[in-house]
């Protein structure tokens, strides 16, 4: 099973390009090349390509390091499934995951983060999981969110360790862990990764 992340940009027309073209470019680097793994089109638009158990986490990835600049914000839908073609570039391989992404995208309306798969009881509980997630997550401050990347790309840094890469205090990088619900978006994401991996045996 594969997850197609469909996002885009809130409020990128109010700022130029350059302030958040190489910060989206930088994140989704992390998971691999354009154009096979992940592609930006319309302008402020991207597409990324990747396991379906390791999708929530890089969509909280992508979610923290544009909220770590101000007055920007994303919306992502992710859509799990089989892709029953891989072309050479993303946008030109296609199947159910990609089909489920674009359904789910058009249907956010206001809403930043929503998940549709083919099992329609998974979807109805991890939307509502999301939803509740986003009330912490569409109010990160840009340092509580720099903390937060800092610490799920780094899972076996000490506080200590985090403070001297940020330059910051021990006590301010765990005001902002607690602040930014690390630990229990850590609890979140290994629910889901066994939630998955058990819809996989499934299949």
């Amino acid at each position: 099973m594969k997850a197609i992340l469909t996002g885009d940009i809130v409020n990128s027309r109010e700022e130029h390009p350059h302030i958040w073209m190489p910060a989206l470019k930088e994140i989704l680097n992390q998971f691999g090349e354009t154009p096979k793994v992940w592609e930006i089109f319309r302008g402020d638009m991207f597409q990324l390509q990747i396991s379906a158990k390791e999708s929530l986490t890089a969509a909280l990835k992508i979610k923290a390091r544009i909220r770590m600049l101000n007055n920007l914000d994303v919306r992502i839908s992710i859509g799990i499934g089989k892709v029953e073609y891989q072309g050479t570039s993303i946008s030109e391989s296609n199947g159910e995951a990609f089909i489920l992404s674009g359904e789910c995208f058009e249907q956010l309306k206001r809403k930043k983060l929503a998940i549709k798969t083919p099992w329609q009881e998974f979807n109805e509980e991890w939307n509502l999981y999301l939803k509740l997630a986003s009330l912490t997550t569409d109010n990160w401050a840009p340092k509580t969110a720099e903390t937060f990347l800092t610490a799920i790309n780094k899972p076996d840094s000490t506080q200590k360790e985090i403070s001297n890469i940020l330059n910051i205090t021990q006590s301010t990088v765990s005001e902002n862990l607690k602040r930014s619900g690390y630990y229990q978006f850590e609890d979140m994401i290994n629910r889901f990764i066994h939630k998955i991996n058990n819809l996989e045996v499934q299949c």
